[in-house]
Order: C-alpha cells, then structure tokens, then sequence
C-alpha cells in the first residue's frame, strides 16, 4: 500500500480510530491491532510474500530466545550464524541470484568458457532489504550482549512488521524501537500535532517536488544521447532533489505516522545538501542505513583503530555494500565505490585537513567560505546520482561525457526554470530550520490563524500537483 493512495487515506484513520477508541485499554490488544494492520498494509502489494515476512520474524525471534539460553559461545556463534544465512540467504535469493548469476556468466564467457547457467523469473519483495537488516540488528546485538530478547510474541511480530517504516524505512535498531511496543502508551495530543505536520511535509516533498520533477528526469535519462551537456547538467540536478524529497518524504510521513500511535521514530534525514564535507553528508542522509552499516560492517572489520591502509579498506568495503545493498547492477557498486574514494583524502590527511578547511573559511568571507563548501560537496554527490539514476555504467560514462562537452554552455532553455520553484521551496525551508531538520516547528511559534493558512497552502500545493499514485524510489531497495 502506498502512502500516497486513496486506500491508504482510508486505511490510516481507521486503523488510528481503532487504535485509541477501542483497543487503548489494552496494551497487548493494540499490538495486535497494530500486527493485523501491518501485514494488511504489506499484503495489500502481495499476499504471498507475508509467509517471507513471517518465517523472518519467527526464526529472530525463536534464536534470539535461544541466544540467552545458550552459554557456550560456539552454539552463540551457530545461532548467530543460522540468522545471518537465513536472512541474507532469503535477501541473496530474491534480491541477487540473477545479478551474480548474469555476472558469472559474462566474465567466464570473456575468457572462452561456456557456461549454461540458467536465470530465475524472481519478484523482488518490496521491502526485503530494510526488514531483513532490521530483524538482523535485533539477533546481532542479542548475541553481543547489548539487549535481551522479548518473549512477548506479539510485540516482536508488531516491531519486525510496523507499517509506517516496514518497506522503505528508517531501519529501527531493536533497543530502540522494541521496547516501545512493551510499554504502555496514551496519546499525547502535542506528539500527534507534530506527527501530522512532518506527514504533510512528507508529502509536499514526494508529490510538490519529487513527482514534479520525475517526468523531466525521466525524459533527460532517457534521451541524454541527444541532449545538450546544459540540459544533461539540470538533469542531474533534478535527480538529486528528486530521489531526496522523494525518499525522505518517504521517511517524514512514516515517522509522523509512527508519531500518531505514540511511537518515535529516529531522523532519517537532516538537511544533507548543506553539508561542507562528504563525510558530513553521510552522517545527515539515510541516517539509519549509515549508522547500520558502520555498526555492523565497518567497525567489525577493524574500523578506524587500525592503519590508515586498512581503515580506507575498511571505508571502500563499507560503501560497496552499500551499494549493492541499493540494488543488483553494476552501477550501484560504482555509485558506492566513488562515495568510498571521496572519504580517503579525509582519511590520509584528516588533522592538516581539518585544520586547512578552518583556515580557509577564516580567511574568506565565513558566509561565502561555507557556501563554496556546501556547492563544492553538492556537486561531488551529485556526479554520484548519474552512476545510481543510469541503467549501465556505460550510460552513465556516456552521460558525463557528453554533460562534460562544449555544449554545457548551451541555453538550456527556460522550459527548466519552473522546476526550481519546488527545490527552492525545500531548500529555504530547511535553510530556516537549521539544525531543526523540520520546518514545521519553527511555524508553532507563529500565530494560530498564520499557521493554518501555511497548512492550507501546503495541503493545496500537494492536492494540486498530485496525479497518480507514483511509487517511491527505494520500494525497489
């Protein structure tokens, strides 16, 4: 069920009344209201992949009982083990097995060797990445010793399904998230204001702005080869605000949703295109994803105790993944591996680099100094979209190439300057807020009648530019 839908305009406020009007006596009456209504909203796209959803949550759910029962750390280590294949087995299966399997067999047939290898008609199952690595946070630190598990059937099954953040995120960690389904919860009036004001956000930055924009960087993606490099440049532009109002529009209504059932969920986003480094970057965007890997992969691996050698080993190896866990193709392992090489100078020279940034801000205009910087990394991301928006590394190449020509001087034309309107719409607001990362609640501080007209102009805008119910971007990571 998509957000944007008119089911799930009717499926929200039901469930809601449901929630604080009939079953609010109860706390284990409205997990399982909240249990149904998951895996309604999950089997509204395809009934048939609930089983994966379920046969997932029941066997973390059975180990982590297990892990505390067991004292010696080899069966700790087996357990461990069993969650980690049945997981990422399930994810390699669904998600990879045609993308290894293509791969193998163009690089044997390189070097002359045959082989009939065939390739599986598979669904990917929306959501598959985000509840996988979710259900593994709670197993792995079960087995570090950082939580205990619930033998409260039904809070667990309530946590690895929760609506609101089941297929696009953010990645709850179970130490976070769990133990709010074991607590009592009363509706808080001022948490449910704030809940839907981030979701009316939410969808001005998916329908205003993203699905705005989408049609024109559909076009430019998909006619580049005859396209002026100018044109090219504004593709990638609107790319970068498209797949970030997109998916953190995504994140604003999932949190504001989790808001209106007493949840809280964490910040997924925080303002990314005014960072002044590329390591800034990643600590303000899919904060959730970020975090998850550098708990997870990086620091296991060694992190940064180590030699500076290993710890760019450390970072490549990190973004790699990550890349791959964006999707099976090629282009996302190259998206990952670019974000990997911009993070090495930092590295090798991190104090004199420091201390270089410092120094050059003081001595230009602060303003102007950190405003080179934010355009200076904006621009360094955005080369990254083209690898992650194109079909093939070799489109991608063609794309920058002839972005890159004499024809980046060329008037684009004014058709484009309309579609700045929603990206500077997003950026001022959020240049407002500052470390706030949400608008909305500088706007309490105005008065009541000012403030409804702000909601009435934003609820116009989305109903206004809203067209069909147009998918998120990450439904297919």
């Amino acid at each position: 069920m998509l957000f944007n839908s008119f089911a799930f305009a009717v499926f929200l406020p039901t469930v809601f009344i449901l929630y604080w009007f009939v079953f609010k006596k109860k706390l284990v009456f409205q997990n399982i209201l909240l249990l149904a209504a998951s895996y309604f909203f999950y089997g509204w796209w395809d009934w048939r992949f609930l089983s994966l959803l379920f046969i997932s949550s029941l066997v973390d759910y059975i180990i982590g009982l297990r892990l505390v029962a067991i004292e010696e750390s080899k069966k700790k280590n087996l357990m461990l083990g069993i969650s980690l294949l049945f997981n990422l087995g399930f994810l390699g299966i669904f998600k990879y097995y045609n993308f290894f399997a293509d791969s193998l067999i163009l690089l044997l047939s390189s070097l002359n060797i045959p082989l009939d290898f065939s390739t599986l008609n598979i669904i990917l199952p929306v959501g598959i990445s985000f509840y996988t690595f979710q259900n593994l946070s709670y197993t792995i630190d079960i087995h570090n010793g950082k939580f205990k598990p619930t033998k409260d059937v039904f809070a667990f099954f309530a946590f690895a399904s929760f609506f609101p953040q089941l297929v696009a995120g953010p990645i709850e960690r179970a130490s976070a998230l769990l133990p709010q389904f074991c607590r009592d919860r009363s509706f808080d009036y001022e948490k449910a204001r704030d809940g839907l004001q981030q979701i009316l956000w939410g969808f001005v930055k998916k329908i205003f702005v993203a699905d705005v924009l989408a049609p024109q960087v559909n076009e430019i993606f998909k006619n580049f080869n005859k396209l002026d490099g100018s044109t090219l440049l504004l593709g990638a532009i609107f790319f970068s605000f498209q797949i970030y109002c997109d998916f953190s529009g995504y994140s604003d209504i999932a949190i504001g949703t989790a808001k209106l059932f007493g949840f809280d969920l964490m910040t997924n986003f925080k303002a990314p295109y005014f960072s002044k480094s590329v390591s800034e970057f990643w600590r303000r965007w899919h904060i959730s994803l970020s975090t998850w890997f550098r708990d997870y992969l990086f620091i296991p691996l060694g992190g940064s105790r180590e030699s500076k050698i290993k710890t760019i080993r450390n970072i490549i190896i990190t973004f790699v993944v990550s890349g791959l866990w964006h999707g099976a193709n090629w282009t996302f392992v190259i998206w990952g591996f670019i974000n990997g090489l911009y993070m090495v100078p930092a590295i090798i020279f991190i104090k004199r680099h420091e201390i270089q940034q410092e120094e050059k801000v003081k001595k230009l205009n602060p303003v102007f100094g950190n405003l080179l910087q934010i355009i200076t990394t904006y621009s360094l991301i955005t080369l990254t979209w083209i690898f992650f928006r194109s079909e093939d590394i070799l489109d991608a190449l063609k794309y920058l190439s002839r972005m890159f020509s004499r024809s980046i001087f060329v008037n684009p034309g004014s058709q484009y300057l309309i579609y700045f309107v929603p990206i500077l719409l997003v950026l001022i607001l959020e240049a407002i807020s500052k470390d706030d990362f949400f608008p909305w609640r500088k706007m309490n501080s105005l008065p009541k009648t000012i403030r409804w007209i702000l909601y009435l102009l934003f609820a116009l805008l989305v109903i206004g530019a809203y067209q069909e119910e147009n998918t998120f971007i990450y439904f297919q990571f």
